[in-house]
């Protein structure tokens, strides 16, 4: 029982990691109906800047993670004003080789600034704590804590503000919210730094218990466009969702089966839902 209880945990770690990375990519195909593969280059970027400043420039962790925020939330704008905005009258599969285009120049990028070796991100809460039999850090409770506390003013923020609604409301009709004078520009910029900023939030949040390194993003990106498939694409519930089915499967399944099959579990998970429900387990409307 102890065992099953501390895997329970775990899973709850991951999930909040691929939850928050699912959120800033279904925001996204919710507002443009492109899969950004670039998502997983945000991801990674965010955890280099959160290091560089820490180590660089002895900043500490919040304020790092700050930064991060910031600055991967504006590249997120540059990449929709400056690519995804001028492909959104041209053929469908052009964007989507823009967004892997992208996703490789940030690698390459990353691999020329912070080289291609591995590193550690030394964290203010790597304490080990045992309560009731269950050992963790206080940074996977951090993770944890600081996931549900981004859903929740994410809930508030798209469901109780003017500008929350116009994102909605782009979502599922972007003709129509044109009509009603939304300004569709300001609101696709403005998701894509929301999508960044949630994107530079979990890579500082799990960068203290993983590594930091040029491909960190690409099994994640994979694991969160397969959230945003059982979920239902477009939806926030169902990334939410989807990413905890997913992290509490990848936890059991590398107890109870074999650690080095976890990441397999996800598409395996994928097969299973979409054959009983092939919509995803939230799907929208077609919009």
């Amino acid at each position: 029982m102890d065992i099953l209880i501390q895997q329970l945990f775990n899973g709850l770690t991951i999930g909040s990691v691929y939850s928050l990375v699912a959120l800033g990519l279904t925001l996204v195909y919710g507002i443009l109906h492109i899969p950004n593969f670039a998502h997983g280059a945000l991801y990674m970027l965010g955890g280099y800047i959160t290091l560089s400043m820490m180590t660089l420039y002895g900043v500490n962790y919040w304020l790092a993670m700050f930064v991060s925020i910031i600055v991967v939330g504006l590249l997120g704008v540059l990449l929709e004003r400056f690519v995804f905005r001028l492909l959104r009258e041209a053929p469908p599969l052009h964007d989507k080789i823009a967004a892997i285009g992208i996703l490789l120049f940030l690698e390459a990028f990353a691999q020329f600034v912070w080289g291609a070796d591995f590193h550690t991100m030394n964290s203010p809460y790597g304490q080990v704590v045992q309560i009731m039999g269950l050992t963790f850090t206080l940074q996977r409770l951090l993770i944890i804590v600081a996931a549900i506390v981004v859903m929740v003013l994410l809930y508030v923020f798209l469901k109780k503000t003017y500008t929350g609604s116009t994102i909605i409301a782009m979502s599922q009709n972007r003709e129509g919210a044109s009509l009603v004078g939304i300004n569709i520009n300001k609101v696709a910029m403005l998701t894509f730094m929301i999508s960044g900023g949630l994107a530079a939030i979990a890579s500082s949040l799990a960068s203290p218990i993983n590594l930091v390194f040029p491909g960190m993003g690409h099994l994640v990106i994979l694991k969160a466009f397969v959230i945003i498939i059982l979920g239902g694409m477009g939806s926030i519930p169902g990334a939410i969702v989807g990413g905890y089915i997913l992290g509490f499967s990848e936890s059991l399944g590398a107890t109870y089966l074999s650690n080095d099959y976890k990441d397999i579990i996800a598409f395996i998970l994928l097969v299973v839902i979409l054959t009983v429900k092939p919509t995803g387990l939230f799907a929208k409307g077609e919009r």
